[in-house]
């Protein structure tokens, strides 16, 4: 935890000025902030310290109150007080930070545990002793719940420090009877049990993965702030409502569909309604399609829907101002907007740009080189050549 497996020596990654405490996510670290008042501001006094903020399994983050005598930096294994016992977790922030983060947070100062010491070897080995038992510990949870006949998903076990507590993070859609189940699990774990539901967003930042766009889960690496997304949010984005392109690993919508949606609300404001209907020569014309990139509205005939024809946006208003005075526009094939010549340098828009180019240089060489005789041939006289025409003539 909080070092490089693959990439390490020693436990610390190859070329970590920081031993391995960088906190910036190099060492497989989830949801971890960059601590960019550390250069600006640094701590003056004790009180700056009083505060930090501990990582523990996945994304579980909680702050906590450190003596300012025993000063700790990230990175540190740290015992913290815990209900019924310690728990062990790693320092994720320290300084000037952290009281902003527990602003946003709104933490309250009253409700903070407390750190009691840098973890010793002990700490660790029984920390370390836990957290491997925690697969087999959710496999065998699984089962339990499947013997049950229970509708609910295991999808995370998480030790407490000391293993006087193992919580179990679960899935439902409903409500779940719990009374044969504790029984079953105390006996069989034979620990306290705490059991908590989580969402099947939060089940992916846990699990993690990988996202139709190459990238790890936002959910995952750095979002925490999981806001309702509905199909809304496509229809504004002129995407095609397709469940299974739109739905992410967690089987809903995905978040990503939020972080573009201001942009296309200020940008459709210019826009006249997708209701619009025009009055041309030839009938009525609807819109079919709104590309906000280029600026265009695609309208097509309500008794021939097969021909698209772009129309831009402000000399569309001018058309639904011909319409207000109860003129009729022309036909649209008759509106083409006059395409500026475009040259394509970086051939763009070629389809074989990456394709490399064999050019044939045989001619240039037949030119320039002059063919070798074989080494067994011997030298023909021109003499001799002009002597053999004549007696063939005679």
């Amino acid at each position: 935890m909080g070092t490089c497996g693959s990439c390490s020596s020693n436990g610390i990654p190859k070329g970590c000025k920081n031993n391995g405490a960088c906190g910036t996510g190099s060492c497989n670290t989830k949801l971890s902030v960059f601590d960019w008042l550390s250069g600006i501001n640094p701590p003056t006094s004790k009180i700056h310290n009083q505060y930090i903020e501990v990582r523990f399994k996945n994304d579980r983050k909680d702050f906590y109150i450190v003596n300012p005598d025993h000063p700790l930096t990230i990175g540190d294994i740290v015992a913290v007080e815990a209900t019924g016992g310690h728990d062990i977790g790693l320092v994720s922030l320290t300084g000037e930070l952290v009281k902003i983060q527990m602003k946003k947070k709104k933490v309250k100062l009253e409700e903070l545990n407390r750190v009691y010491r840098k973890a010793s070897q002990k700490d660790i080995d029984v920390w370390k002793n836990y957290r491997d038992k925690e697969d087999n510990v959710m496999l065998e949870a699984r089962k339990i719940a499947r013997r049950l006949n229970l509708e609910m998903k295991i999808c995370d076990v998480e030790y407490q420090g000391d293993g006087s507590k193992v919580t179990l993070y679960y899935t439902a859609e409903g409500r779940i009877d719990f009374r044969q189940l504790i029984k079953d699990y105390a006996v069989a774990f034979r620990t306290k049990i705490d059991m908590r539901q989580i969402g099947y967003r939060q089940e992916s930042a846990k699990v993690g993965g990988i996202g139709s766009c190459g990238r790890e889960l936002c959910c995952s690496t750095w979002l925490t702030d999981f806001r309702s997304v509905n199909t809304a949010a496509a229809r504004y984005q002129q995407l095609s409502i397709n469940p299974q392109k739109l739905a992410g690993q967690c089987g809903k919508l995905k978040c990503c569909l939020n972080f573009e949606l201001d942009t296309y609300v200020d940008a459709l404001v210019d826009f006249p309604s997708s209701q619009t209907i025009l009055e041309t020569e030839k009938g009525r014309a609807f819109c079919i399609k709104v590309d906000v990139f280029r600026h265009q509205m695609w309208f097509t005939y309500a008794n021939n829907s097969i021909s698209w024809y772009p129309i831009d946006v402000d000399e569309l208003k001018k058309l639904i101002a011909l319409n207000a005075k109860g003129i009729p526009t022309k036909p649209l094939d008759e509106l083409k907007e006059k395409n500026n010549l475009k040259v394509d340098l970086i051939e763009e828009n070629n389809l074989n740009r990456f394709e490399k180019k064999h050019r044939s240089t045989n001619k240039k060489r037949s030119k320039n080189t002059k063919p070798q005789q074989p080494k067994n041939s011997k030298k023909i006289d021109s003499k001799q050549i002009s002597k053999s025409r004549r007696i063939k003539k005679d």
